[in-house]
C-alpha cells in the first residue's frame, strides 16, 4: 500500500483517501450482543437467518479499547486526549469546582445545572435522574474540569447569571405546576359535576414564562469546553448533538457495518442452575436425613440464549476527513497529519482486537482472536458482505471460517482485477487453518496482496 509520510490531506483525494477493513472471527457460546428480550440480534439475508453484531456495540467496544489504552499510555495515542460519552457532566463540573477549586458541593452542582441548561441541555425529572442530561453528551474527558476553572475563575460574573436563571426557572417550574394543578382540578370538577373551583387571579405575564440568556462569554467558554480539541475518538467517531443549536458537531471519519455470520444462525437456549451455598452446605453435612427435606433443588433455574458461528465484519477509515477534523478542532497541518496517522493504527488495532464484553465473564468471548483481517486503501470505500450472500453450508463447503477466508481472497482478486481504484491488500491471521491457506496462495503466486506480521502493517499511513 501507498505510505503517507506527511502528506497534504488533499493528497488523499487522488487515491488512497478509504482504508478499508475487512474481518472473520468466531465466537463459540457467547452472546457479545443481545436484543431487548435477552435473545440475539439476527436478520435474515440470501434467504437464511443470520446472527448479528450491530456495529454500534462494536464501536463501543473499539472506542473505550483506544480510550483506556491512551490513558494507561499505551498505544498510538497514548499522548492525545480521548473522549467519554456521559449524562454526568454536571456533576463532573461539580467535582472539580468542589475539589479542585473548594467550592461548597450544593453550590457547585446547582451552578453547573444551569450554566448546562443555559446552553440548551435538560436534565431527567425523576429523582435518580435529577443530575443527569437527558442525552448522553460525547466530550473531552476534561471538559468538566476545563469548565470548573472558567467557572471559578469568572465565579461574579457565573453567580450573578446564575442566580437569575435559578430564581427564574424555578418560578417558572411553579407557575407551570399550578396550572396543571389548575387543570386537573378542573377535569375533576367537570368529570363529578360540580361547579368549577373559583380560580384565583393569574398574575403570571408571557415575561415571567422567559429565562435569562446565558451571557455570550460564558456560553462561548463552556462550548470551547465541550468541543472536540485534540480528542481524537471524536474526530474518529463523531458526534451529533440537537439540543445545542450551535454546538461544535462532528461527521465521524469512521463508517461501520453490521457484523453477521458467513452461514445460517445457530442459537442454543443453555438451560442454567445456580446452587444456593448455604443451602448445599447444610445438606452435605446433615446429621439426619430429615434435615435435609426441605433442601432438594436448585438455588435459582434458567435459560439463557447463545450464539456460535463465524461473522463478516467491516469498517472503513476516511483518512482525508480524520485530517479535516482535526485541522477544524485546531491542530496546524503537521500536528494534524501526525494524529492523523497515530489515530489510524489506534482504529486498526481497536477494530482488530476490541470485543464488546457482554457476558464475558461466563463466556470468555473478550479473548477471541480473528481470523482473518484484511485491509486496503482505494478511492471509494469497498464493503465485501456481498461475498457472503450465498450462506456457506458447512456439509458441501467445509469449516465456515476457511471457507469464508477463501471467499474474500477471491472476492479481492475479482475486483482487482477489474478496477483501478483499489489497491492489493494486507493479510493477517492469527489461525493456523487460515496461515496454511495464506501460505499456499503465496506459495502460488495468487495471493491478492501481501501478508502482514501485525496490525501496523495493516494501516496505509
Amino acid at each position: 500500500m501507498t505510505a503517507l509520510t506527511h502528506a497534504s490531506a488533499s493528497d488523499l483525494l487522488t487515491g488512497d483517501q478509504y482504508l478499508s477493513l475487512h474481518l472473520l472471527e468466531t465466537f463459540t457460546a457467547a452472546l457479545p450482543v443481545r436484543d431487548e428480550n435477552g435473545m440475539p440480534k439476527a436478520f435474515v439475508y440470501g434467504g437464511d437467518l443470520r446472527t448479528m453484531i450491530t456495529s454500534q456495540a462494536r464501536r463501543r467496544a473499539e472506542r473505550t479499547y483506544s480510550r483506556e489504552r491512551a490513558n494507561a499510555g499505551q498505544g498510538a495515542l497514548a499522548d492525545y486526549t480521548m473522549g467519554i460519552r456521559t449524562r454526568e457532566w454536571a456533576k463532573l463540573t461539580a467535582a472539580a469546582l468542589s475539589a479542585e477549586h473548594a467550592w461548597d458541593k450544593t453550590e457547585a452542582l446547582a451552578t453547573a445545572k444551569a450554566i448546562l441548561e443555559g446552553l440548551g441541555l435538560k436534565f431527567g425529572t425523576k429523582p435518580n435522574t435529577l443530575d443527569l442530561t437527558q442525552v448522553l453528551l460525547f466530550a473531552p474527558e476534561d471538559a468538566g474540569q476545563v469548565i470548573a476553572a472558567y467557572v471559578h475563575e469568572n465565579r461574579d460574573t457565573v453567580a450573578a447569571w446564575t442566580s437569575d436563571y435559578i430564581q427564574a426557572r424555578d418560578a417558572k417550574a411553579a407557575n407551570e405546576a399550578a396550572k396543571k394543578a389548575k387543570a386537573a382540578a378542573a377535569r375533576k370538577a367537570k368529570k363529578d359535576g360540580t361547579p368549577t373551583p373559583e380560580e384565583a387571579p393569574d398574575s403570571s405575564t408571557g415575561d415571567d414564562e422567559s429565562l435569562p440568556t446565558q451571557p455570550k462569554e460564558i456560553r462561548e467558554a463552556v462550548l470551547t469546553a465541550l468541543a472536540p480539541r485534540d480528542a481524537i475518538d471524536i474526530a474518529l467517531y463523531g458526534r451529533f448533538l440537537a439540543e445545542i443549536a450551535d454546538s461544535p458537531n462532528v461527521d465521524g471519519a469512521i463508517q461501520s457495518g453490521h457484523a453477521f455470520t458467513v452461514h445460517a444462525a445457530e442459537h442454543i437456549d443453555d438451560f442454567y442452575a445456580a446452587a444456593d451455598d448455604a443451602k448445599l452446605h447444610r445438606k452435605e453435612h446433615a446429621l439426619d436425613f430429615l434435615d435435609t427435606a426441605d433442601d432438594a433443588g436448585a438455588g435459582t433455574t434458567g435459560y439463557q440464549s447463545l450464539i456460535t458461528g463465524t461473522f463478516y465484519r467491516h469498517a472503513v477509515l476516511d483518512r482525508y476527513k480524520i485530517r479535516m477534523n482535526l485541522l477544524a478542532a485546531g491542530m496546524k497541518p503537521d500536528e494534524a497529519e501526525t494524529a492523523a496517522t497515530a489515530a489510524e493504527h489506534e482504529f486498526v488495532e481497536a477494530f482488530t482486537n476490541a470485543i464488546p464484553h457482554a457476558k464475558k465473564n461466563t463466556t470468555a468471548s473478550t479473548g477471541v482472536l480473528p481470523k482473518l483481517v484484511m485491509s486496503f486503501t482505494g478511492q471509494r470505500p469497498f464493503n465485501y458482505a456481498g461475498a457472503f450472500e450465498k450462506p456457506i453450508d458447512e456439509t458441501t463447503d467445509g469449516p465456515a471460517s476457511i471457507a469464508a477466508a477463501e471467499r474474500l481472497l477471491k472476492q479481492h482478486t475479482l475486483v482487482l482485477r477489474k478496477r483501478t481504484d483499489i489497491s492489493p491488500a494486507s493479510f493477517l491471521t492469527y489461525d493456523l487453518d487460515v496461515q496454511e491457506l495464506l501460505d499456499t496462495h503465496i506459495a502460488a503466486n495468487t495471493l491478492p496482496g501481501t501478508e502482514a506480521a501485525n496490525t501496523d502493517e495493516l494501516t496505509g499511513a
